[in-house]
């Protein structure tokens, strides 16, 4: 734990000047959901954030497992999926310990996802709530300015939101609803969304990014 928070804090002194390389990861889970969804995302969000806002971030994302201690290497873990999440108590224990000691979690519902992550989010935090962010929040006002989560896919025509587990006035997890950041981030022949939705949600997502390795 101590490693990790040495590591966020040397990334923060870098962020401007990108002499530092760090690397992200996704996240791999029980209980049969396709934590592998989205395969080019977030090594192309990583790309976007290389070239637009200096930073110096590994595009090889590797996959990390929940209960894994090498979990502690990536100051910033992406997961996503379609359908069942379980954590095992072991699980939910090694994952709050990493959010708690400075990690930062970015769960993306990529539909279907949300009646099985939010009991999991609760045996994570049980004393705690998750809570919409307004669209004032910093995290919406990095360097690209959004008013409240953008809105990428339709799926239930549900309005786009965020919601968040806070620790010390600090976003520790963020999970994304009705948006699906993560189809935008693909390769663009993969969904065929629309240039002006790609660049929406790569911005977004490198608001996310900003927010998690500065504030």
């Amino acid at each position: 734990m101590k490693h990790l928070v040495f590591f966020l804090v040397f990334f923060v002194g870098s962020w401007v000047s990108a002499q530092y390389s760090t690397q992200i990861a996704v996240l791999k889970y029980n209980g049969g959901g396709d934590y592998y969804a989205n395969p080019t995302s977030v090594p192309n969000l990583a790309k976007f954030c290389n070239e637009n806002l200096n930073t110096n971030i590994n595009p090889d994302v590797p996959y990390v497992d929940v209960a894994s201690a090498d979990l502690y290497l990536y100051p910033f873990v992406h997961m996503t999926g379609h359908g069942n999440v379980v954590f095992s108590n072991a699980d939910a224990e090694n994952l709050r310990n990493y959010l708690l000691g400075g990690g930062f979690l970015h769960i993306d519902d990529n539909y279907g996802m949300d009646q099985f992550i939010r009991p999991e989010i609760k045996k994570l935090f049980p004393n705690k709530e998750l809570v919409e962010l307004p669209s004032s929040h910093p995290i919406f006002n990095q360097k690209y300015k959004f008013n409240g989560l953008p809105k990428i896919h339709e799926h239930d025509d549900k309005r786009a939101q965020a919601f968040a587990i806070i620790e010390n006035g600090r976003i520790i997890l963020l999970y994304t609803y009705e948006t699906d950041l993560g189809d935008g981030w693909e390769d663009a022949s993969v969904h065929n969304n629309s240039p002006e939705n790609r660049r929406k949600a790569l911005q977004m997502g490198a608001n996310i990014l900003m927010y998690a390795f500065t504030e």
